[in-house]
């Protein structure tokens, strides 16, 4: 990991060796004023000019000694700061080279040997994870489907009584939410180990969104929500299709499920000169900003009174597409007022 200084860095630079210089060319004046003038009364001036050499050569070996402080120490420690942050951020891919100009053994060289060695034993750790969750959550789909199918033959079957079918429909309503979860975790494993989006085409989004819409109808209208949408007629963006539907699903999910009887959800979507922006409001039950910090998080509910319709997955799988396309999610709530959800996308 070797780039070029930022435009920051050299400005912190410049203005470090312009304070020092300017420092000691103030201190020098001032000396050069004293010796001058009791140097002058002698009519002594090669003593003045062999003064002013050696502050020139003074001024020269502080800002080589500032140059060498940075590139050798300043620099390194930036460097692995930067690192240290995308490696909080989740990205295990980061190494750090060592400097060629320093020694083998030298403290830089040894702490980015350690540090690669812990960036590849958290990355490790997290393909080992992200493998077991893999295969374990592929076995729990089978035996999930055998008993799918069979609840669904005995639904079927004339002679089961009321009582029977009851155990029945609540045994599948239960299974569906567990492959529900199994699905997510499996999308969001995958997510995960992702760092770019291979399959993106343009397509119309207000039509992708208009369709999410129309599959809530039931929900909505179970709920007397008012739905209010602002589109565009039409508006071609760049992206993956068929895991944005993921996303708009999601929020529109959400809203319907914090959103009381009667409440109202509204939908809007604008173009501006690079993105297009989504956002989804609603006049449910809102957040605390303690929720807000947490809400993308894997398996964090917020409310727990509705615990039992989802598992906590959800925003984070709209996140990581989000993330995957270049894309921001930005939310804002008030308790007892409402949630936005605001997802800005480029176009291309």
């Amino acid at each position: 990991m070797r780039k070029k200084l930022s435009f920051e860095n050299i400005r912190l630079f410049v203005l470090e060796v312009l304070i020092i210089f300017i420092m000691i060319v103030f201190l020098m004046m001032k000396q050069a004023e004293i010796y001058g003038v009791s140097l002058l009364k002698n009519s002594d001036r090669y003593v003045v000019w062999y003064l002013l050499y050696w502050w020139v050569v003074v001024v020269v070996v502080v800002s080589l000694i500032t140059i060498l402080r940075y590139f050798f120490i300043d620099r390194p420690i930036r460097e692995l700061s930067i690192a240290s942050r995308k490696v909080a951020a989740g990205d295990f891919s980061v190494r750090l080279k060592p400097y060629p100009l320093s020694s083998k053994q030298s403290y830089i060289n040894i702490m980015y040997r350690d540090f690669n060695i812990m960036v590849e034993e958290l990355a490790s750790i997290e393909m080992l994870k992200t493998d077991f969750v893999s295969n374990v959550s592929h076995e729990i789909k089978t035996p999930l489907a055998v008993i799918q199918n069979y609840i669904a033959l005995l639904q079927n079957e004339s002679a089961v009584s009321s009582k029977q079918r009851e155990y029945a429909d609540v045994i599948m309503q239960a299974t569906q939410q567990l492959t529900s979860l199994v699905t997510n975790i499996l999308r969001l494993s995958k997510l995960e180990s992702q760092f770019i989006v291979s399959e993106t085409k343009p397509y119309d989004i207000c039509r992708q969104l208009s369709d999410c819409v129309m599959a809530f109808a039931d929900r909505l209208e179970e709920k007397q929500i008012e739905f209010e949408a602002d589109m565009e007629d039409r508006a071609m963006i760049t992206a993956d299709e068929s895991i944005m539907e993921i996303v708009w699903n999601n929020l529109l999910s959400n809203a319907i499920k914090f959103t009381e009887h009667g409440g109202r959800i509204t939908l809007e979507q604008k173009s501006e000169q690079e993105y297009i922006v989504v956002s989804v409001e609603d006049n449910g039950c809102g957040m605390d900003g303690a929720t807000i910090k947490r809400i993308f998080d894997k398996f964090y509910q917020g409310d727990t009174s509705h615990s039992q319709e989802g598992y906590g997955l959800g925003l984070a799988l709209t996140a990581r597409i989000i993330a995957l396309h270049k894309g921001e999610i930005q939310v804002s709530s008030e308790p007892g007022k409402g949630t936005v959800f605001c997802v800005r996308l480029r176009k291309e």
